[in-house]
Order: C-alpha cells, then sequence, then structure tokens
C-alpha cells in the first residue's frame, strides 16, 4: 500500500511540475482562445442544482419519517424542515448569481 502511494504521490508531483509547460501558449496562438466561462458557469450550475436536488429529497424525506414516527413534533421538525430547505436552496441561488455575473 505504502509502494502504491508513493508512486501516485510522485506521479502528482510530476503532473504538477510539468503542468506549466504543458499548457503554455505561444504569443501568435494566445488571441485564439475561447472563452470556457459560459460552459464552466452552466456545468457549475447543473451540478450544484443536481447536489441540492438530492439534498431536499433527502431532508424531506427524513422530516416526513421523523414525522411520522413522533407525531407531537411535527410543528418544530416542519420549521427546522423550511429553514434547512431554505438554506440548501440558497445554494443553487448563489451559483445563479455567479453564473450571471460571469
Amino acid at each position: 500500500m505504502a509502494k502504491k502511494a508513493i508512486w501516485m504521490l510522485s506521479a502528482f508531483a510530476a503532473a504538477l511540475a510539468l503542468a506549466p509547460a504543458s499548457f503554455a501558449q505561444a504569443a501568435a496562438t494566445a488571441a485564439k482562445t475561447t472563452d470556457w466561462v459560459g460552459l464552466a458557469a452552466a456545468l457549475a450550475l447543473g451540478i450544484a442544482a443536481a447536489g441540492c436536488g438530492l439534498g431536499q429529497g433527502r431532508a424531506t424525506a427524513a422530516a416526513c419519517e421523523s414525522s411520522a414516527r413522533n407525531p407531537g413534533a411535527a410543528g418544530p421538525i416542519r420549521i427546522l424542515f423550511f429553514v434547512g430547505v431554505a438554506l440548501i436552496e440558497s445554494l443553487t441561488l448563489y451559483v445563479l448569481v455567479v453564473a450571471f455575473v460571469k
């Protein structure tokens, strides 16, 4: 296991050492670069929406299950559920704002 970790760290260090030379551009081709900001923003928004959707689904399932187990605590569980879902949704909205700003 240690030998494998040493090889992986060596490969990672070599990749980091060679990265500046491999991504360097000549002055003539620097003007032809593609702007990837739009694609990166769309990809980030998709990942954030998927993650928040999964998180909201799990939060909803947990709130429903805990309310079913203890109906007397349904009120506080509901309040905490709404606060949690609002915080989860705010993460997606932050990514949306960043996508529109870029």
